[in-house]
């Protein structure tokens, strides 16, 4: 069983059931996240606002787990906004309920460990992307790594993840 099965069929594990409406934010910067969230429906994305623009950094949908990461691990204020891209339904775990999961089983630890891998992972490549790769590269990329995306996110916010405008995407797309 993996682990989020495990978490939740777990007795001991209080999972809420959450909706958030199309637009709505789950977290704010300043605030301090304490909670981990599992997509069941729908889709959010992680947003750091600077003056000038608005710059996705992560998207989230089914079966998708998603939280404002360094504010969850170190106590801290979120950079982040978390925003529902569309009426999104969540299966919320407190950061206390799931680190005392996890650290009950070496099994449940390791399987934690290799989440905390993959993203890091993840945004690894992410950021060589970002750095090295032409707008087509980038596109051609994140759809090897999520071939979906496209049925479960907008265009203009998997544009502002990939770091171009929704008008290079569509004719990136269109050639």
């Amino acid at each position: 069983m993996d682990l989020l099965s495990a978490l939740k069929s777990a007795s001991a594990v209080n999972i809420t059931q959450k909706v958030v409406k199309k637009n709505e934010y789950l977290l704010r910067p300043g605030m301090v996240e304490r909670n981990i969230y599992l997509v069941e429906s729908g889709a959010l994305r992680i947003v750091y606002l600077t003056e000038f623009e608005e710059h996705t950094i992560r998207l989230g949908y089914k079966n998708s787990l998603i939280t404002s990461l360094s504010s969850f691990l170190k106590d801290q204020p979120s950079e982040f906004y978390i925003q529902a891209i569309r009426k999104t339904k969540l299966s919320v775990i407190r950061k206390t309920d799931f680190v005392t999961f996890v650290q009950q089983d070496q099994n449940w630890q390791l399987q934690y460990q290799a989440i905390l891998e993959d993203l890091v992972v993840q945004q690894m490549e992410r950021e060589i992307d970002l750095l090295t790769f032409s707008p087509v590269e980038r596109l051609k990329r994140v759809l090897e790594r999520s071939p979906q995306l496209f049925q479960e996110i907008p265009a203009k916010y998997i544009a502002s993840y990939l770091r171009m405008t929704p008008e290079t995407l569509s004719r990136l797309r269109n050639s």
